[in-house]
């Protein structure tokens, strides 16, 4: 099962001082706002978002269909058949997309520890 694209989704109070830390880390913005409150940083493979009032805590993200470029894979497992073999394997989510459907869907689920994972398809 491929789970995509990963990143870390961080919930910052200032997103202009994180910004300002993250650029001094070697990331640079490549998708997003921040006057809108959210930015897409990377360095190299690596990915982060910055929210401020977005989220109450920190989420990882995998995107099915993506890679760190944010470009579509022409090959991927689909955001319904990996909600599928987490379920079958007890795992479940607070929202199920429907199996019939195609195309941008999302899903989270939540580790033993409160650890938000978010499955977000976008292709």
């Amino acid at each position: 099962m491929e789970l995509g694209a990963f990143s870390v989704s961080l919930a910052v109070k200032d997103i202009s001082a994180s910004r300002g830390f993250y650029e001094k880390l070697g990331f640079a913005p490549v998708m997003g706002e921040e006057a809108q409150n959210w930015l897409i940083m990377k360095n190299g493979d690596y990915v982060i978002g910055l929210f401020q009032g977005m989220f109450d805590k920190n989420i990882l993200t995998f995107n099915p269909g993506w890679n760190t470029n944010s470009e579509t894979l022409e090959s991927f497992t689909d955001i319904r058949e990996i909600q599928r073999v987490l379920a079958s394997s007890g795992i479940e989510s607070g929202a199920t997309i429907d199996p019939d459907s195609k195309g941008p869907a999302n899903f989270s689920v939540t580790d033993p520890d409160g650890n938000v994972i978010l499955f977000d398809q976008h292709v």
